[in-house]
């Protein structure tokens, strides 16, 4: 099924381009037309003849009609998730955007890549074992692994931008958590919490109370507030007036509310409840979990705002090695590529294109794992997550697993897909997802990595330029939302009108 409306038939490859529609036709136009397809036609049979791939014909064309004189509003540079959303979002304002990537595809750090793709990137191989893993066009295996809360701040983004129109979104089938070294379902249903070994009997009456509370909580109503300032008082005091013991603590605090660690319970308790309140809302937009999925994968986001950018008049290179960022009185006014300067008001980017101006704040291990099996304990359910809490491992921060298969059009047809990850801890990031591996049972294949995490120096607004932060190990996408909005009042010094555009009326049959 598909939750939000769409319009388009699936292709993997999208190539967003402007279109020029004119009402007066001059023969100065004419002119200038024939000799641009001249110069195009030119640079293809050039091009074809010593056999250089199309990423580097388009964006030399490019290079060719690019001179000092050309002037934007906006450069960003790599065509990650945060950074697509934000051309996008910016070329619906009516802004000139030039993003540029060095790589020849999209997707940056949070690409989704075949099977093929992959091995190129880890094993330093092409080679793929069709008979074993299924054909490699079927994979379709996210480099940072997240769901979308149903009822999230990424939705309202969709849905403003109608940018809903060129993806497929299907629910996930179940939420998972792990205590007592097996995976317990997340009840979704009354009937489930009812069933539920999560919790004891009494332990699960003083939770219905909390949760009535919580669901009935209104910021501007003082009446919902149950005698609590939740913007002082700590998130610790509210369940202590609860009589809530540590395994509903929890429960609830990872489980629902989705913290990675146990700051949160020294913090006002507003964030936290809001957080509890988001999971309810998404559980009940779709019912059995509270995340959805674009189908092929995540690597369709950027693509799909890419689109959106293009349609407003973004200019998009891909492959286009990046030499600098040019500064002048300290601000940056463009980007030079191959000895050309694009100019600019500001420049965006993810932090690889400005190594001096942010700062590591931690890393994140990650793995791939491909199964020929699903995860026992599931009841064979194609898409699912697992959170396993800090305090069932001994750890200071949770790991996630992220588990898909042909359901989501990202794997082989009897495949499953597999990604865990949490933030690195020792001086031994693969043996810290240990406690996840070992719920895999047998695997085909598995694939680790590290990812360091950076943070930007400043806030931009002294230099124009504005970095995006790094991906975290969360599952979910409200805290890449959070670093889209920040950034982008940083940017225009107002907030993001979310509010869903009008229906459009039904004709009268």
């Amino acid at each position: 099924p598909t939750y939000l409306p769409h319009t388009h038939t699936h292709t993997h490859t999208h190539t967003p381009q402007n279109n020029i529609v004119s009402t007066r036709f001059s023969l100065a136009y004419f002119e200038c037309s024939v000799l641009f397809c001249s110069v195009c036609l030119f640079v293809c049979l050039f091009g074809r003849c010593f056999s250089l791939p199309l990423s580097f014909l388009s964006h030399s064309l490019f290079l060719c009609f690019l001179t000092m004189d050309d002037e934007y509003d906006v450069i960003v540079l790599g065509t990650g998730f945060k950074e697509c959303v934000l051309s996008g979002l910016l070329s619906v304002g009516k802004k000139k955007v030039l993003h540029m990537d060095r790589n020849p595809y999209y997707g940056g750090e949070s690409a989704s890549l075949t099977l093929q793709q992959l091995f190129e990137q880890e094993e330093k191989t092409s080679e793929v074992d069709e008979g074993v893993y299924g054909p490699s066009r079927d994979w379709s295996i996210d480099l940072v692994p997240k769901f979308i809360m149903a009822s999230g701040k990424l939705v309202d983004m969709l849905i403003k931008t109608d940018v809903t129109k060129y993806l497929e979104f299907k629910k996930v089938d179940g939420s998972y958590v792990y205590k007592g070294g097996k995976v317990h379902k997340v009840p979704a249903t009354d009937a489930e919490a009812l069933s539920s070994s999560l919790l004891g009997v009494m332990e699960k009456r003083r939770c219905k109370s909390f949760f009535e509370f919580v669901q009935g909580y209104e910021e501007e109503n003082p009446k919902t507030h149950g005698g609590f300032d939740l913007n002082t008082v700590t998130m610790s005091a509210v369940f202590k007036k609860y009589s809530l013991g540590s395994s509903a603590v929890d429960f609830i605090g990872h489980a629902l509310a989705l913290h990675r660690d146990d700051d949160y319970l020294e913090q006002p308790a507003v964030d936290t409840v809001k957080k509890i309140q988001l999971y309810m809302n998404s559980l009940a937009r779709y019912g059995s979990s509270p995340y959805i999925y674009p189908q092929y994968g995540l690597g369709e986001l950027p693509q799909a705002f890419a689109r959106l950018a293009a349609l407003y008049g973004g200019t998009y290179m891909l492959n286009t090695p990046i030499e600098e960022v040019v500064y002048e009185g300290g601000k940056a006014v463009g980007v030079k590529s191959e000895g050309k300067v694009a100019r600019a008001k500001m420049v965006i980017g993810d932090p690889s294109y400005f190594p001096d101006k942010v700062k590591k704040v931690g890393q994140v291990v990650r793995c791939i794992a491909l199964l020929d099996h699903p995860l026992d304990h599931t009841k064979k359910q194609p898409s699912l997550q697992v959170i396993i809490p800090q305090k069932q491992t001994g750890r200071q921060s949770d790991i996630y697993m992220s588990v898909l298969s042909h359901s989501h059009k990202v794997a082989a047809e009897g495949k499953f897909l597999v990604i865990c990850s949490t933030t690195v801890e020792t001086d031994k990031p693969e043996a810290e997802l240990e406690p996840a591996v070992k719920l895999l049972g047998p695997t085909i294949k598995i694939f680790y990595s590290v990812r360091d995490v950076y943070e930007p120096l400043a806030d931009g607004k002294s230099d124009n330029t504005f970095i995006t932060r790094s991906y975290d190990a969360t599952s979910h996408f409200e805290t890449s939302t959070h670093d889209i909005l920040d950034v982008y009042r940083r940017i225009t010094g107002e907030e993001l009108d979310l509010t869903p555009p009008p229906e459009t009326p039904e004709t009268p049959q």
